[in-house]
């Protein structure tokens, strides 16, 4: 069993709860309300604040700064939550935020991801499973990522903007509208280039079903005839049966802030 190391000259209140086997190296300061999981690192310089928890196995990098208060001008001190899930690594400056009063009151990051250096989560959003975050990739308050997207270096998501899951964003681009599941965008205010197929062929999924997506996609997206609400009816029909398409349209159905990220060309 490994036993739990605490540098001397680390500050540790001692009302935190300390998991089994973590590691805290030099000069971390951890709050009162933080509780880190089992086999936890915080490898040195780390800041661990508010009402904060960390899962077991994940790792924290020099510099970053979990759960201080929101950067909202509207955060009053109410009692909100930082939620990070298990075996997650957390690069150098990485920052994330709890949750406010005006949305779910607490941020919740799923199980192994990536921050990359500099990443940004900030309130009330949402990041699901094996996510990656580029370096300086930044979420604005009330998004919500799906399970296996990869936001690209230098990328930034507008406020209570939906990144769907297997999604990719392109480096340097500016995510103002919803990007459906599978959906690769990218471009200064980002455009809906195609379909992640990469990162669907390194997933797994069969060949035929790659391509029943693709033409799904393109008779949603790529074609003059009838109108969106339209043509996503009949493809709601043609594909009943898709899992993949169906996951597109159950995503396009939902009720969301933002409009849908569309091709330039989309009708």
């Amino acid at each position: 069993m490994i036993e739990t190391f605490i540098h001397p000259s680390a500050v540790i209140d001692p009302n935190a709860q300390i998991g089994a086997g973590a590691h805290i190296g030099p000069y971390c300061i951890v709050g009162p309300d933080v509780t880190l999981g089992a086999r936890g690192v915080l490898k040195g310089h780390v800041v661990v604040d508010g009402i904060t928890t960390i899962g077991d196995d994940t790792v924290v990098y020099p510099f970053a700064s979990l759960g201080s208060e929101p950067q909202d001008l509207k955060f009053g001190g109410e009692k909100s939550q930082l939620i990070i899930g298990k075996r997650n690594k957390i690069r150098e400056h990485v920052t994330m935020n709890p949750g406010t009063i005006g949305d779910r009151m607490k941020t919740v990051v799923g199980d192994d991801c990536l921050f990359m250096v500099g990443a940004h989560v900030a309130h009330d959003c949402v990041v699901g499973n094996r996510v990656i975050l580029a370096n300086n990739a930044t979420l604005a308050g009330h998004v919500v990522v799906g399970d296996h997207a990869i936001l690209g270096g230098l990328s930034a998501v507008r406020q209570r903007v939906r990144i769907g899951n297997n999604a990719m964003i392109g480096g340097m681009s500016g995510v103002e509208n919803d990007v459906i599941p599978f959906g690769l965008v990218m471009g200064e205010r980002a455009y809906l280039a195609g379909l992640n197929l990469v990162g669907l062929e390194r997933s797994g999924y069969e060949k035929a079903a790659i391509q029943s997506l693709m033409k799904a996609f393109k008779a949603l997206f790529n074609t003059d005839d009838a109108t969106f609400a339209e043509r996503l009816s009949q493809i709601e029909s043609d594909y009943s049966n898709d899992a993949l398409v169906s996951q597109v349209t159950k995503f396009v159905r939902e009720k969301a802030a933002s409009p849908l990220c569309q091709p330039k060309n989309a009708a």
